[in-house]
């Protein structure tokens, strides 16, 4: 295709005489071709570990610096829940975990439900898959017209270019999906940074092991960075100047408070888009956007039919500048990822505030950051167990982590990583009392049943433990060991006694529900 109309030369005009060509010209320019969409998508990579965004300034990601000056960067750009499966179905649906069925990490939605590849199939476009794109099933159930699973750290661009280059009939519409597994977990092991240089947020406990884990988590950014510029580059090259080029991540890393949580650092995701002609480049936008909202803007760029029923919608008019705003609160939710990570969580967020519910108080949260303690992934946690035996601020740190009250309200603006909870304090009353019963009302509309999947730990008893990868130091610490802070409830302890909900998901497993602590 190369540079040439930015039709992508699916309007040539015949050669049968000036009056043909006149009557192509004019069609044409009542009809714009329908853009080439390729989506670039990062696998746990959060806002706030993005230089783009004016964090980690040490880090190198001149590719995502490039497309910021071609196109917008949204500023308040959303995951709809911070676990791989239920945020890409979210994106492929245009609805909430709850209602598309994949609502734990690793399961399945609903078969039944109309995928982002039926719709764009309809308005004449090819669809393809390159590495990870979707979670927990095949290309084949997603609809996909190819699927090439290129491993962790392949040559994603090498696939996008084999597959384009075989194509036939080259005048059809593309939208390809290229997912690179970076920076998930296990990180690379050779770092390009040094410990000493990177940036640690307040939420962090600072030791070596952390350092180096940090290092190598960030030279996988920059990997991911490289081959995004790669993916960029040939765009640029073979699909002429009628694309829609987007980049952004499924949720943020697998940090503590990252990833499996509601805040910011788990569910604030980069998001850039580049369209030449028809968004403005170097533009920058505090539209708040979720990522159900990006199936109904790619159906809106196509010229297709919006989907009925489903929880997203278009944001076309932000990219186009005919509008500055797109939603005023953003849900997200987090059922958990089998034993490992058993801690339902529900949040509304403004551009001010936020309101977390912590439906089930009495167990422990905890996820993969703690319990799978490998190289390349938890395995500096052992540093924070042995800086909090001694040292008084490493172990709120980790107290924090590990306890987490039935509600949790944060003033974005003097807290942006959510460290002082205002539920109790007497500030804010009004937005508090607002903003939980949006909460309650979403739940209730999104018939929402706080469904507790797999074996929750109880406060009383041993930190979780993964039995699979335990090491000699990880023995378990009874919470009597812990000397909980007086302001926690006593109430807060009392069990909530089990019933089984009768749910089965797949693979054999089963959900079982507890009544939410009133």
């Amino acid at each position: 295709m190369g540079g040439g109309m930015p039709c992508n030369n699916r309007s040539k005009p015949g050669m049968i005489g000036a009056l043909v060509f006149l009557s192509a010209v004019s069609a044409f320019a009542q009809t714009p071709p329908k853009p080439d969409i390729v989506f670039f998508i990062a696998d746990d990579h959060s806002q706030l570990d993005a230089s783009v965004y004016g964090a980690a300034p040490f880090l190198k990601t001149p590719n995502m610096t490039a497309l910021m000056k071609a196109g917008m960067t949204f500023d308040n750009a959303f995951a709809a829940s911070p676990a791989c499966a239920p945020s890409r179905t979210a994106f492929l649906t245009g609805l909430m975990p709850f209602r598309n069925g994949a609502e734990a990490n690793h399961t399945l939605p609903k078969d039944t439900l109309l995928w982002l590849t039926r719709k764009l199939h309809a308005a004449g476009y090819r669809v393809a898959a390159f590495g990870k794109v979707a979670d927990a099933s095949s290309g084949h159930e997603k609809g996909f017209d190819y699927w090439d699973d290129v491993p962790s750290r392949g040559d994603l661009s090498g696939a996008v270019a084999k597959y384009y280059a075989g194509l036939a009939d080259k005048t059809k519409p593309v939208c390809l999906l290229v997912g690179d597994h970076r920076p998930h977990v296990s990180w690379i092991a050779k770092s390009i940074y040094t410990p000493a240089e990177v940036t640690l947020p307040p939420t962090f406990i600072d030791t070596k092991a952390t350092r180096e884990h940090r290092a190598r988590y960030f030279t996988d950014v920059t990997g991911m960075d490289t081959e995004l510029g790669k993916v960029y580059a040939w765009t640029k090259a073979h699909l002429g100047t009628h694309y829609v080029f987007l980049y952004s991540a499924d949720h943020g890393a697998q940090w503590p408070f990252g990833k499996w949580n509601l805040y910011d650092a788990g569910i604030k995701v980069p998001l850039i888009v580049a369209a030449p002609g028809l968004i403005a480049p170097a533009s920058r936008t505090q539209a708040m956007v979720s990522w159900i909202d990006l199936m109904p803007t790619f159906f809106d760029l196509a010229g297709a039919p919006q989907p009925q029923g489903v929880d997203g919608k278009s944001f076309k008019a932000v990219l186009t500048g005919a509008a500055t705003a797109h939603r005023t609160e953003i849900f997200t939710t987090h059922t958990g990822d089998g034993n490992m990570n058993v801690f339902p969580q529900r949040s509304v967020r403004t551009d001010k505030f936020k309101y977390i519910l912590n439906p089930y108080p009495q167990f422990y949260h905890s996820n993969h950051s703690d319990m799978d303690r490998l190289d390349g992934a938890g395995a500096y946690w052992g540093s924070w167990d042995s800086a909090a035996a001694h040292d008084s601020t490493a172990a709120a740190i980790r107290y924090r982590y590990y306890i987490r009250p039935r509600e949790e309200f944060y003033s974005l603006a003097d807290d942006p990583y959510e460290q002082h909870n205002l539920i109790g304090s007497g500030k804010f009353p009004a937005q508090v009392a607002e903003l939980r019963k949006k909460v309650s009302d979403w739940l209730a509309e999104q018939k929402d049943t706080l469904l507790l999947v797999g074996r929750p730990y109880p406060i009383t008893g041993p930190r979780p433990m993964n039995t699979d990868t335990i090491r000699p130091w990880q023995a378990p610490v009874a919470l009597a060991q812990w000397h909980p802070p007086a302001n926690i409830a006593n109430s807060m302890l009392r069990i909530i006694p089990t019933r089984v909900d009768g749910r089965t998901l797949r693979k054999g497993s089963r959900a079982t529900q507890f009544a939410p602590f009133q």
